[in-house]
């Protein structure tokens, strides 16, 4: 998979806490790839269709570039196939 194009995205190296929960609003087949925090809320739009999770890999790395980190230290814990996932950060 490419990494993910992004211009201007919001710095969420606050929430790489060991055992943090990051709770994100995933839209797959987005025309563009974008992270957008308003209120707490977390948002990502990816290209990647929601197929043999495509999708939930696009969104691991944007939010992994968002936060600092590397992909490998974000576990999906709920939302495998739901629009409203959680994922955790063990580095």
């Amino acid at each position: 998979m490419a990494k993910p194009k992004l211009q201007n995205f919001p710095d969420l190296g606050e929430r790489a806490v060991p055992g943090a929960e990051i709770s994100v609003r995933v839209t797959p087949k987005a025309a563009r790839d974008s992270i957008t925090s308003q209120d707490g809320v977390i948002r990502i739009t990816v290209t990647a269709p929601p197929e043999n999770g495509k999708a939930n890999a696009a969104v691991r790395a944007i939010l992994a570039k968002a936060m600092g980190v590397a992909p490998s230290t974000l576990t999906l814990r709920r939302g495998q196939t739901s629009r409203e996932k959680t994922f955790v950060y063990s580095p």
